[in-house]
C-alpha cells in the first residue's frame, strides 16, 4: 500500500506543476466595501493595497475573483 500512496503523491505533484496559476493583486482599499466582499478578499489572502498572492486557477478562486473584480487585478501565470 505504501508504494501506491507514494505514486499517488508523485502524480499529484506532477499535476499541480501543470496547473495554471493566477497572480492576484489588491488595487483598491476595503473602506466602505460590504462585509461579504471584504471577507472574500481576506479569503483570497489579501490584506493591503498592492498586496499580491499566487493561487491555483480553479473554479472556486475564479468565483471569488468575480465577486471582487473591482478591487483586484488578475494576471495568469504559466
Amino acid at each position: 500500500m505504501a508504494v501506491n500512496e507514494k505514486k499517488t503523491q508523485t502524480n499529484k505533484k506532477a499535476a499541480a506543476s501543470k496547473k495554471k496559476l493566477l497572480k492576484i493583486r489588491q488595487v483598491r482599499g476595503l473602506v466602505g466595501i460590504p462585509k461579504k466582499q471584504r471577507e472574500v478578499v481576506k479569503g483570497l489572502g489579501l490584506r493591503k493595497i498592492n498586496a499580491e498572492v499566487t493561487r491555483n486557477d480553479c473554479p472556486e478562486i475564479r468565483g471569488m475573483i468575480n465577486k471582487v473584480q473591482h478591487l483586484v487585478q488578475v494576471e495568469e501565470l504559466k
